[in-house]
């Protein structure tokens, strides 16, 4: 059984932009099947303002928001499989762009600082919740899609 995801990335050169100087817009959009339509850009980062968009999504925040938002989804299934009432999740991931030993920079490590609240009867211990976020790593398609190291950092409950 397969699936299939889809979205539409759509550029247009605005103006008299010459193109081949390199001085044009980055800003693009992703539109999603849902309807939705997301201001896309390069990093700042990468190509200087005014050529980027600051306030648009960049492809390297939504690999980090791809990879956090999976583990999420992920964890919350494994938690509730094993009878966990999960209250709230809050992450604040963190890509980190290195270059690889051909010297091409690519996003080599992606850390994911989850809190979560449980409520309920039965909490897990520390020792659960490491087991929990390891098989949220281990099931999470996207974690299984990269070649990027993904850490679970200071994954720790709170009241």
């Amino acid at each position: 059984m397969s699936h299939e995801y889809r979205a539409s990335v759509k550029w247009k050169r605005s103006g008299n932009a010459k193109f081949t100087d390199q001085r044009y817009s980055r800003g693009h959009a992703w539109s999603f099947d849902g309807g939705i339509t997301v201001p896309a850009s390069s990093s700042p980062l990468s190509v200087r303002l005014p050529y980027s968009v600051a306030e648009a999504v960049d492809p390297e925040e939504a690999l980090v928001a791809a990879l956090a938002s999976c583990h999420m989804l992920t964890f919350l299934y494994v938690a509730a499989k094993q009878g966990f009432v999960v209250d709230d999740y809050a992450d604040d991931a963190v890509g980190e762009m290195t270059k690889n030993e051909r010297g091409r920079f690519w996003v080599s490590k992606v850390t994911l600082s989850p809190r979560i609240a449980f409520s309920g009867e039965t909490r897990p211990s520390p020792e659960q919740l490491d087991e929990l976020h390891h098989l949220a790593h281990e099931e999470c398609y996207i974690a299984n899609s990269v070649k990027s190291e993904v850490v679970v950092q200071g994954a720790m409950s709170v009241a």
